[in-house]
């Protein structure tokens, strides 16, 4: 939001002014009130329909680390050959843990 220096600045009782009267019109309105609700806590309890999911079963096929392939040192996940770094002490370091 742009700020316009040389515009005419208000002293204290001119804020406290405003306060106050922004404070009374928040008395009058209703809404203000309510109390704010956690959305998470709401979305918790919220199904869709037709979203039970329970007997869902995932099925992932599996593939074993290829020839081109090494599982790294540092972060144990499986990265091909073009993406090692170094090694250290023996054991393949990717270029990721290695930066």
């Amino acid at each position: 939001m742009a700020t316009d220096y040389d515009a005419p600045r208000k002293n204290d009782d001119e804020l406290n002014e405003d306060s106050l009267e922004e404070l009374k019109a928040r008395r009058n309105d209703k809404s203000s009130g309510s109390v704010d609700v956690d959305e998470t806590e709401q979305a918790e309890g919220f199904e869709l329909p037709g979203a039970d999911l329970s007997n869902e079963e995932l099925s992932v096929h599996v593939l074993p680390r290829q020839q081109d392939e090494f599982t790294c040192s540092r972060c144990f996940l499986v990265h091909h050959r073009s993406q090692l770094a170094k090694e250290v002490g023996g054991l393949p370091v990717c270029t990721e843990c290695a930066a």
